[in-house]
């Protein structure tokens, strides 16, 4: 059977694939404390639920303009206009299933194959897989721990060509709770108006933000015609499965993303987007309250993170995830890296979480250690989870006992057992 070429450049959502590997494990009777997924752990709420359930007994089961609902897409303007103090109008929202289809239609619509498109690393995967998939390059830009996990604008000025098509942003960030200050986001801006390029401005975590207020780069005159917003109902509204998303954009890159919609899944459903009406519009306290417990969640896996030794983690200023610096447990214990201690705590320590791998191709030169762990849980399963990843760790016989398999696997493999101990 032969396949296009172009699907040996579409990558994944390796944290799906882990989450399977999870599952897997729990369903043959282990005990996982889970910390990789990144979603909240609480349940819609009820005025939602029956906004759908309502829109089911009235058969709004039909399909709808590409677009979205009217209703739905101008009160997603009205939100927009308020939270990002520019005006915006009903025919520059489109609404999707999820927030990864304003991705993939934003650069199908705008990079030419060949043209550079800019993005952050670490970062969330499906941007450098939809860049590489529809024939863009892919140019990384790296995020610095020093900086707080913002990036150095001077690093990006020097990356900016002729070929530069499009820049990617992500604030509040997966996976590093890191936000783009507002400086910042204003030299982006400049940039962006001298070379003429897109801005695809991923802001899904908006609304979970600890200090201070989420800051758009669409605020900065002349970008609101050079700017795609992404957001959603996802994370906010604790809707992950209901597969809400939107994106804001000037009218004629919004008609033709519409297009793409209607080529590719006709519309988003029906019932769900009055759901996600009502989530819009409706009382907002239960988003108020998962915050606050995220806030609540983060102090505390925050401090534990940096209890343990050979980690250091700063306190994330939004989002929900904390992504510690690991290199010298990594060092000090023998793994070659982080990856290898994600396998380590799943299957030694019974904790989930994911290893920086699962956040893009890593660069040459990087040879710092990172893991991300989700505080969307509870407080007892994030102290439990604090409490076996330190044990662990401490546990010298359990990590040899670990590297010895390791070993074992990799001689399965054709490595001698010294090429192997050499590596590490």
């Amino acid at each position: 059977m032969k396949f296009a070429n172009r699907i040996s450049r579409l990558g994944t959502e390796t944290a799906f694939e882990f989450l399977a590997e999870v599952n897997d494990l729990r369903k043959k009777g282990r005990d996982i404390v889970t910390l990789s997924i990144g979603e909240p752990a609480c349940d819609t709420a009820e005025n939602i639920k029956r906004a759908a359930k309502k829109a089911l007994d009235e058969n709004q089961t039909h399909y709808n303009p590409s677009a979205g609902l009217p209703e739905l897409r101008t009160a997603i303007a009205a939100y927009l206009t308020k939270t990002r103090g520019v005006p915006f109008e009903t025919d520059e929202v489109v609404v999707v299933p999820g927030g990864k289809p304003i991705i993939f239609y934003s650069i199908l619509a705008c990079v030419e194959e060949g043209d550079e498109v800019i993005y952050p690393l670490p970062g969330y995967p499906i941007y450098e897989s939809m860049i590489r998939f529809t024939g863009g390059t892919p140019v990384p830009l790296r995020l610095r721990e020093e900086k707080k996990f913002s990036f150095d604008v001077r690093e990006l000025r020097s990356m900016i060509t002729d070929r530069t098509r499009m820049v990617i942003v992500n604030s509040p960030h997966n996976p590093t709770g890191g936000i783009i200050p507002k400086h910042d986001l204003h030299e982006i801006a400049e940039l962006s108006l001298k070379h003429d390029f897109w801005v695809l401005s991923d802001e899904i975590y908006s609304r979970i933000i600890y200090d201070g207020k989420h800051e758009s780069i669409v605020q900065f005159p002349g970008m609101k015609e050079r700017t795609i917003i992404l957001d959603g109902h996802s994370k906010t509204y604790a809707m992950t499965g209901w597969r809400v998303g939107f994106g804001a954009m000037p009218k004629e890159l919004a008609a033709h993303v519409a297009r793409l919609e209607t080529n590719s899944v006709s519309c988003t459903a029906t019932f769900t987007q009055h759901a996600a009406l009502e989530a819009l519009t409706g009382p907002q306290d239960a988003t108020a309250e998962m915050v606050r417990g995220f806030e609540s969640n983060r102090n505390l896996i925050v401090a534990g993170l940096n209890n343990i030794d050979g980690f250091f983690c700063h306190s994330p200023a939004g989002a929900f995830y904390a992504y510690p610096n690991v290199t010298r447990a990594c060092r000090r214990l023998g793994f070659r890296d982080s990856k290898e201690l994600q396998q380590f705590l799943l299957y030694k320590a019974g904790v989930a979480v994911l290893g920086q791998q699962c956040f893009g191709t890593r660069m040459p030169d990087d040879y710092e250690e990172y893991i991300r762990l989700s505080y969307v849980s509870s407080a007892a399963d994030i102290r439990e989870g604090l409490r076996r990843i330190e044990a662990g760790l401490a546990d010298q016989k359990l990590v040899e006992e670990f590297l010895d398999e390791q070993w074992e696997k990799e001689s399965e493999r054709g490595r001698t057992h010294d090429e192997t101990k050499a590596s590490v």
